[in-house]
């Protein structure tokens, strides 16, 4: 077995492949890395989907690194090729995560409309009209209705964080909040089973849950868009967590 390369080494050969972009350089470089690929893309492993996809998800993004990394510039390629493959497996499982699928468009606008709402509500004292987000993100009313609709068939749970690992301490998911041995969700039968536990929770817990565990709100953020206390919003979410661990403990 060969012995791996140095680091000077690669950036050798990256200087070069930047030069020449010959395929035969490219597949060189990207066997190179291929552990660091698999490794990301088993610290997603836990969400569902079967490693050789992630994997393969995880391969794809080493590719796009190896083809737009710039040796000129001050960074380590495994520090660039890092940030590009989890943002390729995080897309895997943003479009993933649309039970019904939805056109690329209205995906885009649903995940930008909640930090949209926030700063104008912000802004203006006020929940915002439709016409006063669509303005603000370039779009036809229409197309802000047809995202908010869309925005329904998104699974409630939040992918931005990594996995946690064995050595991690807590976790933002709305799994880990509900004490479910499956601290993601995973599970098809798990997401079945919480949607329409969610569903029963009055208008206003569900606002609170979408914002506290999808769009990554704190409570303190909460009440402000909410206008209530924070102490409201404490005791609202701490209620509705409690209701969901028992109606979750009974099925």
């Amino acid at each position: 077995m060969a012995e791996p390369e140095s680091r000077d080494e690669l950036r050798a050969h990256f200087e070069e492949f930047a030069r020449t972009r010959t395929d035969a350089l490219r597949n060189h470089l990207v066997n190179a890395h291929l552990g660091l690929a698999e490794y990301l893309a088993r610290r997603f492993a836990n969400r569902g989907e079967p490693l050789d996809d992630l994997i393969q998800v995880a391969s794809i993004g080493l590719v796009k690194a190896v083809d737009r990394f710039d040796p000129e510039r001050p960074v380590e390629f495994s520090t660039y090729a890092t940030h590009t493959i989890v943002g390729e497996l995080k897309r895997h499982f943003r479009d993933k995560g649309w039970a019904v699928r939805a056109p690329r468009r209205l995906q885009e606008l649903y995940l930008r409309l909640g930090q949209v709402v926030a700063e104008l509500s912000q802004e203006l004292g006020r929940s915002p009209t439709v016409a006063e987000l669509a303005a603000e993100m370039q779009a036809s009313e229409e197309e802000v209705l047809e995202a908010m609709e869309a925005g329904q068939a998104y699974r409630f749970a939040s992918l931005d964080a990594p996995a946690p690992g064995p050595d991690d301490e807590g976790s933002s998911t709305l799994g880990s909040q509900l004490g479910e041995d499956d601290l993601t969700m995973a599970a098809a039968e798990d997401r079945a089973a919480l949607s329409p536990l969610l569903e029963a929770l009055p208008p206003r817990e569900q606002r609170i849950l979408f914002l506290r565990f999808f769009q990554g709100l704190t409570q303190s953020e909460i009440a402000t868009q909410l206008g209530i206390s924070q102490m409201h919003v404490s005791r609202l979410l701490a209620r509705s967590l409690s209701q969901l661990r028992a109606v979750a403990a009974e099925k």
